[in-house]
């Protein structure tokens, strides 16, 4: 199975998240393959890894080791002992084997199996990560405060990955059509919205699924460099899409309007996203078909080498995309930063939409 999370993912812990510590028990690594053989062995296994005065207090019985470097074959070895291992901090040294930890019985754990529940206690009292290895189960789970990860195959990872990124694939083409139905209204002065927020929403989630491809893909390993690559080609553009579209229509616009409304998106949960009317109204979008004017922001960005500093002069000297769309040359070159060839290109850009509106018959809806 793929790894499961419990808890906040990605919370930070100690200065660092879960997710960096899932890299470092990527497969491949040092500690991934300690682990593979302590599995292979057929035996269970219980790792702290780090040491601090708070796990010596919940610890009894044992053997110091004190100058044991850590090696994948040893921490086997050793696992085959009763009792638990202890690292250093920095997972070069094995600390001591064969102990004993009573951490405390009051913290609370859904865990059955004793090692488990003695894993996911010891997590939360000494704020150390610690991995159980189940016997039964042949898998290997990571405690880390008040979060849980099982630890998959790499294979069955791989697996759910790709199809994740099908999915994305998927989602980001449904993105892309929105985006430019969404043109097509604009330039037509036919906007409403409806097709506003249907952008919003589906940027959002290609946005949190690129985000869970690539939590799973950093526990790959090497393969998951090429998921990275891939995730990249996906998310190109999509958070760019989003700021330009709440410039274009959040009204007011101040300094700051627009980081404020994409934190009310990223508060909004999953059942939330998939209600226009929702996220229209955390945008100050009461009725989501009232017509909608566009400022210009997101169709102007599209304009070949438009820096932002002219793409914002043209909207605040214009008004709106409309009044931009029927602007004549010498009124594009009143605007600072606008020449004869600029004015030129953006005139034949603006044909060219003007054309496309032309030949689109738009839907309701």
């Amino acid at each position: 199975m793929p790894e499961s999370f419990r808890g906040d993912s990605l919370k930070p812990v100690g200065g660092q998240s879960i997710q960096e510590m899932l890299e470092r028990l990527a497969p491949g690594t040092p500690m991934r393959r300690a682990l593979e053989r302590i599995i292979q062995q057929g035996k269970g296994g219980l790792v702290v890894l780090g040491h601090s005065s708070d796990v010596d207090e919940v610890s009894s019985g044992g053997f110091i080791l004190r100058s044991s470097a850590f090696t994948p074959a040893r921490l086997a070895e050793l696992s085959k002992m009763d009792g638990g291992i202890v690292l250093d901090d920095a997972w070069n040294r094995i600390v001591s084997a064969a102990v004993h930890f009573i951490p405390d019985g009051s913290i609370d754990t859904d865990e059955t199996g004793a090692r488990h529940r003695t894993a996911e206690r010891l997590a939360v009292q000494t704020g150390k990560a610690v991995i159980a290895v189940s016997e039964g189960r042949h898998i290997a789970t990571l405690f880390f405060n008040s979060q849980k990860v099982e630890l998959a195959n790499p294979t069955e990872v791989a697996a759910h990955v790709n199809q994740e990124l099908q999915s994305l694939d998927r989602l980001r083409r449904r993105l892309d059509d929105a985006e430019m139905r969404l043109t097509r209204f604009e330039v037509s002065g036919l906007a409403t919205f409806r097709p506003v927020l249907t952008v919003i929403q589906r940027a959002v989630l290609v946005e949190r699924l690129g985000d869970l491809v690539a939590g799973r893909a950093s526990t790959m390993g090497d393969e998951g460099r090429i998921v990275s690559l891939q995730l990249h080609d996906l998310l190109v553009g999509v958070e760019q899409t989003i700021r330009l579209v709440l410039q274009d229509y959040l009204k007011p616009l101040r300094s700051g309007s627009v980081p404020k409304a994409t934190e009310k998106l990223s508060a909004l949960q999953g059942s939330d996203l998939e209600d226009l009317s929702r996220i229209g109204r955390e945008l100050g979008f009461n009725d989501i078909d009232d017509p909608a004017e566009p400022r210009g922001h997101r169709i102007l960005s599209q304009a070949g080498r438009l820096p932002d500093s002219v793409r914002n002069d043209l909207v605040k000297h214009f008004g709106s995309l409309g009044r931009i769309l029927k602007a004549d040359k010498d009124d594009l070159i009143s605007v600072e930063g606008v020449g004869e060839t600029r004015a030129d290109q953006l005139l034949a850009y603006f044909e060219r939409l003007e054309a496309m509106a032309e030949e689109w018959e738009p839907l309701t809806g």
